[in-house]
């Protein structure tokens, strides 16, 4: 079988069979329409500027990322910040767990320092966030006269505090009038790099699926990123964290170029957040995947490897600003079915993580599809591929073991080696691992078409929400059932 073709390709003949078509629509003279389509050619060229980009392709990409303080404490700072943002009061975010460990105490005694800050706390963020608990953590926000907002956690209580901060200001809207379309109304730890982005994740159990929402404004003022703050996390909270490190810097940096997203906004006001690859979030996403393949086993063979956790952690925002900006693709689609239908069907309890209802973490979600999406995207770009494949096993494109591989075995090479990776730090092997079997396949793939936010994003699947996305998804899925 012929590999997918990619989407420049589908691209390029859907333009030449626009361009070459007869104009003359119902013709049935049966003549040449050399002359017509010649003439038609030069209106084309007196109409439009030379240096014109195409009609509807994008043509530029934006570059935004919240402002970091990173070191060791610096959480202390936090109650100075707020004094210097002359906040009135503050609403402070985290978990029952997080509650009980040393940075949700440094910094509501960072608060308490400041005598004439006023701050209430919400301690009920549930790890892995539903529709249930973003409209509780709402309705507490909104009983409040909150200024400012501080949320001391991983990714689930920073997506948390992002939503109830919305939501106070738009005191009238539903949650579903700001969630990503076709779901909602709009379109739009050391891993999930949330203090970097404009998103916002959470779990829809009534779809059986993650969706979430997505602008620039829901970016932090301030993201604090101290290194003590993750020495109290376990084996198994490291690992799924730095999983997300490691595919958000991989789906970034093979995400569709930017110039191929389509179509271009009418105004720039509407550029979305996820914009495809990209020239500046290359540099933060090659850096963070790097980093994460050096560090990540490091972190999970020895709790007290402190200088590899602070590198994950300048990892995870590095990969934050990179796909905070190009977007990721297919394993995060794919990831958000597999959290989701968890809850009512295999049920599996990832150790490690002290709640009380089934959970497949989200890093590790994410990492059950890896080595079968790179090897369907291998032949989208097989030079930004080889150069993954060489950083996995610690060296250089132009390394002859890396050099040698012809392009059309780039994606089996990278099924092996990214499995073998997982499987070094005990992460589940397939889908089939956590519960799933063959007849969920269908389900799903019906949970990861709707997430079009990011699978417009991936290079080779064409239109998601046709027949053929539908072929691909499901070859990849049965591709991840086990490795």
């Amino acid at each position: 079988m012929a590999p997918p073709a990619s989407r420049s390709v589908i691209q390029r003949l859907m333009a030449a069979s626009q361009h070459g078509a007869c104009p003359c629509h119902g013709c049935r003279s049966g003549g040449s329409h050399a002359g017509a389509l010649n003439v038609i050619n030069q209106m084309r060229k007196l109409a439009t500027p030379v240096d014109a980009p195409p009609v509807d392709k994008e043509y530029a990409f934006e570059v935004a990322a919240a402002h970091l303080r990173f070191g060791e404490g610096v959480t202390r700072e936090v109650g100075m910040d707020f004094k210097n943002m002359r906040a009135r009061k503050v609403a402070v975010f985290t978990d029952p767990n997080v509650a009980q460990l040393p940075p949700a105490k440094m910094a509501i005694s960072s608060l308490e320092a400041q005598t004439d800050l006023q701050f209430e706390v919400y301690d009920r963020v549930v790890t892995e966030p539903t529709e249930e608990s973003w409209r509780d953590a709402i309705a507490w926000a909104r009983k409040h006269d909150f200024s400012h907002f501080l949320a001391v956690g991983g990714g689930s209580v920073i997506d948390t505090a992002k939503a109830a901060n919305l939501f106070t200001v738009y005191k009238d809207a539903d949650l579903f009038d700001f969630i990503n379309a076709p779901v909602g109304k709009v379109p739009t730890t050391a891993g999930t790099g949330a203090e970097t982005t404009g998103t916002a994740i959470l779990d829809i159990p009534s779809m059986s699926f993650k969706t979430g929402i997505a602008n620039r404004a829901l970016k932090p003022v301030l993201g604090i990123v101290d290194t003590l703050a993750t020495r109290t996390c376990s084996r198994e909270l490291h690992i799924s964290s730095g999983l997300d490190v490691l595919f958000h810097s991989l789906e970034s940096y093979t995400a569709i170029p930017y110039t191929e997203r389509m179509p271009r906004p009418s105004n720039p006001l509407l550029r979305p957040a996820y914009q495809g690859s990209n020239p500046i979030a290359d540099v933060f996403s090659i850096w963070a995947l790097r980093t994460t393949v050096e560090n990540l086993p490091r972190v999970a063979k020895n709790p007290d490897d402190f200088e590899a956790m602070k590198q994950m952690l300048l990892a995870a925002s590095f990969a934050g600003i990179g796909f905070g900006n190009a977007g990721v693709h297919l394993c995060h689609g794919i990831s958000y079915p597999i959290s989701g239908l968890n809850k009512k069907g295999p049920k599996w309890q990832h150790p490690g993580y002290n709640v009380d209802h089934p959970i497949i973490p989200h890093g590790i979600s994410v990492a059950l599809s890896g080595p079968a999406v790179f090897q369907f995207t291998a032949p989208s770009a097989p030079s930004r591929h080889r150069e993954v494949l060489a950083i996995f096993h610690g060296t250089t494109p132009s390394d002859p073991s890396i050099a040698s591989i012809p392009d059309s075995e780039l994606g089996a090479h990278l099924f092996e080696t990214i499995a073998r990776f997982l499987d070094n730090l005990g992460v589940p092997r397939g889908l089939q691992a956590v519960g799933y079997t063959s007849a969920d396949v269908a389900r799903l793939v019906d949970g990861t078409i709707p997430q079009r936010r990011v699978l417009d994003l991936a290079p080779g699947v064409g239109d998601v929400a046709g027949e053929d996305g539908r072929e691909h998804l499901t070859k990849i899925m049965e591709a991840s059932m086990t490795y």
